[in-house]
């Protein structure tokens, strides 16, 4: 009988077999044919899942837009004005300045898209944007769950309605302040929509309902929806791309972001006039202030001493000596100003450059510490550039403010120097002025006074008017700020659906599909233990076992199995049976009446049609033939020519009956047959006793062949007997349905029961199926199948055109 454990010790064999020598086609199509129903359901679940992908994702849709980035001032280059605006890659600063949060709140902030409308569906939610139905206005308190969906369902008439924000509800009217806790909401209807086209919008919806989220939280989902890049380094081009729910709204953000870099391009790069003029403002405050006051004195000492400018008469001593007080003025006032920058950076540890050039402007030690400025400069604007792609602890930033910081301590040390030469100066010019003063002590008090406060006036007015004109060459600065970026490509219409991508979901599916189908063949290629040609029993059978044939497989079912070789004599199938019949002679060809035992190793393997027409094409010869049912527990011989089971083996085995009392007639005429009979409860035993020689005996004198149909082996041992008893044993295998380790059954019955002349017949063989293209050196290259009607030459011809 069959041993499962070998049986399991022999598949894992074959596995590595199978994996070590690779893979064998033809049994990759037969298992692809069997798998057909599965791999049909994997597609079809695979296009059902992409179809309900497609229909209720939420669709992303994609605006472009192109920009020119370019960097110039003409009319700094004709006042002749350092470009303190110089950068060293415009395209990369460009880059990361689109993409910093700054300028993104900025766009933010002017499309005012913190609030969000929505249609409420089934199965997906829309976002409205400007087709909604109402809008709403928000006071400036922050609401405390940003993320809250406020539904909001208005009146027939459209003058009101409610509004639903968790449990509680809201009754509100149209374009009226409501008060709530978190904040204060007016709801006024789209004035975009006339009032018949939003019942219409109304009706064609569920329910409509808007969030309020936070600015900060806006801004960093429109930096995660938004992608820069570099289109053409040449032409100094950058590719903007906005994805979003809405096509409109992916439009006109991606537009925002391009007109607003342009505005902000322009007042980053004034912004140093803005300052300076900002200082110089404030410088002329109080320049004018002095000059009004002297001009004051001025006016009322001539007044009160009767003084006319032609009345004064000053002598050269007295012009020498108003020189060197003009000198001392100019000295203190310079001295001043660098007293203040030093007492700026000694308290702040920082420098404002812009401020520091507009103090430094007309003194005589300008061109002193201009390199140092410069380095500055260059110093503080390549650290502004950096710190759009870094952070501020960044190893690059540390570099930069340690240089900063050095160019700092130079600044200092220099003006120390500066200060200390006025210092000297002043004192020089004071002792002369001493001496100039003692020797115009003669001259009236009146004349000097007039002259001095005629010298403070003149200074005054010369320092407002330097401020003034710089004030101008600034104004012109600033006012020559036009963005020198183009905008080359606005996106228009609405934006292009990218996702879910139709041509991507069918991709998928497919290839979803196509790799559980052969993932499902792979593993039923790995795990397959069935027979299919004759060459697989051979291959695991290790007992020399004669290979009779095989029986091709028919193309009508039938209900059990029928004597069919009458039927159509020329058909293949017949000529299976002619094959097998004529390669009996070669196992025994002595005269004499021959028994035939045939059995299987489970039952479903087709045992009785083979008996059945084995009987059948033997009687085609005139040979006399019968066959006896000994398959008494499941016995189908008379099942295979319509009879009654009422008597047979059974009651002639327990002396019930006679041999020729259970006699039936086939169709053929040389042809007769014994059923099994009722089901005995122990049918070995019955098989076992001397009855069942002593009738095959018998049949012998009456018949050439007797025909013997055995219970399967492979379940019981009733057959066993009569196999060892046969002049021609033989073993029915079905192709794709017997197991691999039932052929371990043929080497016992060799080798244990010791059975002769043992052969074996391969059943169910499908012809259609390259599997079986190849034989073994018996029988046609054919395939068959059981339990099927039979077909000729023409019918095969017309069911391969049909498949």
């Amino acid at each position: 009988m069959y041993n499962p454990d070998v049986g399991s010790n022999n598949q894992i064999k074959d596995i590595s077999e199978r994996l070590n020598n690779g893979f064998d086609i033809g049994v990759i199509a037969y298992l692809f044919n069997k798998s057909r129903f599965y791999i049909l359901t994997f597609f079809i679940l695979a296009f059902f899942g992409a179809f309900l992908y497609l229909r209720y994702s939420q669709f992303i849709y994609e605006s472009k837009a192109i920009l020119q980035v370019n960097d110039a001032n003409k009319a700094e280059n004709i006042l002749k004005l350092n470009n303190i605006e110089a950068v060293d890659n415009i395209l990369a600063e460009a880059i990361e300045q689109i993409r910093s949060k700054v300028f993104l709140r900025r766009v933010v902030e002017k499309l005012d898209i913190i609030v969000n409308y929505y249609s409420e569906g089934t199965f997906r939610n829309n976002e409205l944007y400007n087709y909604s139905p109402f809008f709403i206005k928000i006071n400036n308190k922050i609401p405390v769950n940003t993320a809250q969906k406020i539904y909001v369902e208005l009146n027939e008439n459209l003058t009101g309605g409610v509004l639903k924000i968790g449990s509680s509800v809201k009754k509100f009217e149209i374009n009226t302040w409501l008060k709530l806790n978190e904040f204060d909401i007016n709801v006024y209807l789209n004035p975009k929509t006339n009032p018949s086209n939003i019942k219409n919008i109304i009706k064609d919806n569920k329910a409509f309902y808007f969030t309020i989220a936070n600015i900060d939280a806006v801004t960093s989902e429109l930096q995660s929806k938004l992608e820069v890049k570099l289109l053409n380094e040449s032409a100094k081009t950058i590719l903007l791309k906005v994805k979003d729910v809405n096509p409109e709204k992916s439009t006109d953000v991606v537009n925002a972001i391009i007109e607003e870099y342009l505005t902000y391009d322009v007042e980053r790069k004034s912004e140093s006039s803005r300052n300076i003029l900002a200082f110089i403002d404030g410088q002329l405050d109080n320049v004018y202030n002095s000059l009004k006051n002297t001009e004051n004195d001025l006016q009322r000492f001539k007044k009160d001493k009767n003084f006319k400018d032609k009345d004064v008469l000053l002598n050269s001593e007295l012009m020498r000596y108003t020189s060197i007080e003009d000198q001392l003025l100019k000295v203190e006032m310079e001295e001043n100003i660098i007293s203040e920058i030093q007492s700026n950076i000694s308290k702040n540890k920082s420098i404002d450059i812009y401020q520091l050039i507009s103090l430094i402007s007309g003194t005589e030690y300008e061109n002193s510490i201009k390199d140092i400025t410069q380095s500055i400069q260059k110093l503080l604007l390549d650290k502004e550039n950096l710190l759009y792609q870094v952070t501020p602890n960044s190893e690059n930033i540390k570099q930069l403010n340690y240089q900063i910081e050095n160019q700092r301590k130079l600044l200092v040390e220099s003006l120390d120097a500066i200060r200390l030469k006025y210092k000297s100066k002043y004192k020089n010019l004071l002792e002369k002025s001493s001496d100039f003063k003692n020797k115009l002590n003669q001259n009236p008090d009146d004349e000097v006074e007039f002259s001095r406060l005629n010298r403070l006036y003149a200074i005054s007015e010369k320092y407002y008017t330097m401020l003034l004109e710089k004030k101008t060459e600034f104004s012109i600065s600033k006012a020559s700020y036009v963005s020198k970026n183009v905008i080359l490509e606005k996106a228009q219409g609405l934006g292009a659906k990218v996702s879910p991508s139709n041509k991507n979901a069918i991709l998928i599916a497919t290839l979803t599909a196509l790799l559980l189908s052969l993932g499902l063949i792979f593993v039923r290629y790995l795990f397959h233990d069935k027979i299919y040609t004759l060459a697989d029993i051979t291959k695991y059978s290790s007992g020399n076992v004669a290979l009779l044939g095989i029986v091709p497989k028919y193309a009508n079912k039938i209900p059990v199995s029928q004597l069919i070789v009458d039927k159509n004599p020329k058909a293949m199938i017949s000529e299976a049976f002619r094959t097998i019949r004529t390669n009996l002679t070669f196992i025994d060809n002595t005269p004499g009446s021959k028994i035939i035992s045939i059995t299987s190793t489970i039952s479903g393997e087709g045992k009785t049609f083979v008996a059945i027409n084995i009987a059948g094409i033997l009687a085609f010869t005139g040979k006399k033939v019968v066959i006896i049912d000994l398959d008494m527990r499941k016995p189908k011989i008379h099942r295979g020519f319509g009879v009654t089971n009422n008597i047979g083996m059974s009651t002639i085995l327990t002396h019930v009956t006679t041999v020729d009392e259970c006699f039936n007639n086939s169709p053929m005429e040389n042809l007769k047959f014994i059923t099994a009979g009722p089901s005995p409860p122990n049918p070995s035993e019955l098989i076992l006793t001397a009855k069942l020689d002593e009738v095959i005996a018998y049949l012998k004198t009456k018949f050439d062949y007797v025909v013997i149909d055995n219970a399967p082996i492979g379940l019981v041992t009733d057959g066993i007997a009569t196999i060892q008893k046969a002049d021609y044993p033989i073993y029915v295998f079905r192709a794709a349905y017997s197991k691999k380790m039932f052929t371990q059954i043929l080497d016992k019955l060799k080798n244990e029961s010791n059975i002769k002349n043992l052969a074996v017949v391969l059943n169910d063989v499908d012809i259609s199926k390259k599997i079986y293209s190849y034989n073994y050196g018996y029988g046609y290259g054919y395939g068959y199948g059981y339990g099927s009607g039979y077909y000729s030459e023409e019918d095969g011809f017309k069911q391969k055109i049909k498949k």
